[in-house]
């Protein structure tokens, strides 16, 4: 084993400490966050011969440099380096120089206990760039939304449910017209409807009904100084809002281009039934990046994906609880997948039922879902192909349609095609040769022995597997030819 660095960032300045195999302490020292800091950094770092540096933090520019220096870097969780204090220091106390030197001890005894970074491409950093940027923008948006909405209750309260939504933009455009009571106050049924034809509006509110919505609306007792305040601070609400609502248009359209670009674009695509549906895909595919050595299997993708529970044992108690630790941005896609496909996802339709039989809450029969698809996604991922219903071997009972004959069931293989989105495809000849031979013996049997009521009923139950379908289609009236 060769000599292990761990370093305490910080904003201006990063503790450092070298030590060998046996503990030894090679450096200490600390290098300011400049260029001339950081480069100083790398270089004695590799002049030492470091095979492993512990930090914090998985990403940032201190990282990136250490691993453009071709340094193997471990990412640690703070709270697994506030857990560790304890082991070197009974009395509590904590400085920067000591917090290096529980960092490298992790990395010299402990270092097969955690994950080393794996740098993604390029493409993959720009769209994860792009989604954190969106997600950062969205909730300065909902904060402004909600000071609009507290200023408009302080001495206007009318407009703020006159809408659908408050950061619309038929909202905005009323309030920038119409920011204070005393603008309003000429307002008639017929300027409203030339407003509303305007700005398109597809509510089936007739412009009497919003107008009378707003006039009975609670009047503030602000005086005409405070109105005038209140006025200037909805004007520059509004005016911040719709920068920001263009600001996130254009960040969507380059998410949409910069996922449809990237290699591994179409594999988190195929989830979504809409042609149009980019977020969460975006999302997932950034969060989970494109080096496959990442997640080995499919149970750490559920685990940083906060899908899967903690389990808590303690003798006869036994209880899994609901995970804290997790990549966040990541569970709230594998969410959004959950809940999306379990309106029109056949298989996806019975894994949440199931969930919800067992008594699970809805929140629970989610992550359920979603550990369920985690398998899924990790299986696509790692093979490098997008995800298609026919494929889906848990899926193809639930797509079936199978149709009573006396020669044997048979598939009706159009009203199944349209189930699977044409995902029963013409087999060659010599294939419908066996598999016609095959289903002429299983017949046979099934007749011969009295069994048949019971397969049919197995099989409507547990679904038969793709090969017997199409084999059982072949004597049906809707056979492949």
């Amino acid at each position: 084993m060769g000599n292990r660095a761990g370093v305490d960032w910080a904003s201006e300045k990063h503790d450092v400490r070298v030590c060998n195999a046996a503990g030894d302490e090679l450096l200490a020292s600390t290098f300011a966050h400049n260029e001339a800091g950081l480069g100083s950094l790398c270089r004695v770092l590799v002049q030492m011969k470091v095979e492993l540096v512990a930090v914090e933090r998985p990403d940032g520019v201190l990282v990136d440099r250490l691993l453009d220096a071709g340094l193997r870097v471990l990412a640690l969780h703070p709270n697994q380096v506030a857990a560790a204090r304890a082991r070197f220091r009974a009395s509590g106390g904590k400085s920067d120089h000591f917090d290096a030197f529980v960092i490298s001890e992790l990395a010299r005894t402990d270092s097969h206990r955690f994950r080393v970074l794996e740098p993604d491409s390029d493409q993959t950093k720009a769209l994860k760039a792009l989604t954190r940027a969106r997600e950062d923008l969205v909730t300065a948006r909902t904060a402004l939304v909600n000071q609009l909405r507290a200023e408009l209750d302080r001495f206007w309260p009318g407009p703020a449910e006159l809408f659908s939504s408050l950061d619309s933009l038929i909202s905005l455009a009323f309030l920038k017209r119409y920011p204070a009571p005393l603008d309003a106050q000429k307002l008639s049924a017929v300027r409203l409807a030339k407003f509303l034809a305007n700005q398109h509006y597809s509510g089936r509110k007739t412009p009497e009904e919003l107008l009378a919505k707003l006039r009975t609306a609670a009047v503030g007792c602000a005086g005409e100084t405070e109105a005038q305040a209140g006025r200037a601070i909805v004007l520059a609400l509004v005016a911040t809002l719709e920068t920001l609502g263009k600001q996130v248009k254009q960040l969507d359209r380059q998410i949409a281009l910069a996922v449809r670009a990237h290699p591994d674009g179409a594999i988190f695509l195929s989830l979504f039934k809409g042609a149009d549906t980019v977020l969460t895909a975006s999302v997932m595919l950034a969060e989970i990046g494109d080096c496959r050595a990442r997640y080995p299997t499919h149970e750490s993708l559920s685990g940083d994906a906060g899908q899967s529970p903690v389990a808590v044992e303690s003798g006869k108690h036994k209880v899994a609880h609901f995970r804290w630790a997790c990549n966040k941005r990541l569970r709230d896609a594998f969410c959004t997948l959950a809940d999306s496909t379990r309106h029109w996802h056949p298989w996806a339709q019975a894994v949440y039922a199931r969930a919800i039989a067992k008594g699970h809450d809805h929140q629970r029969a989610i992550r359920t879902l979603g550990r369920a698809w985690s398998r899924v996604v990790w299986r696509c991922w790692q093979d490098g192909v997008p995800y298609k219903l026919a494929r889906h071997h848990a899926a193809q009972q639930y797509i079936t349609v199978i149709i009573p004959s006396p020669s044997g069931d048979c598939v009706d293989v159009p009203a199944t095609q349209r189930m699977a989105g044409d995902a029963l495809p013409q087999p060659p000849a010599w294939t419908l040769a066996l598999l016609r031979a095959a289903c002429a013996q299983r017949n046979l049997h099934c007749q011969n022995s009295g069994a048949r009521a019971r397969a049919v009923k197995s099989g409507a139950r547990q679904g038969p597997s793709a090969a017997s379908r199409v084999a059982a289609a072949l004597d049906g009236p809707n056979a492949l030819r």
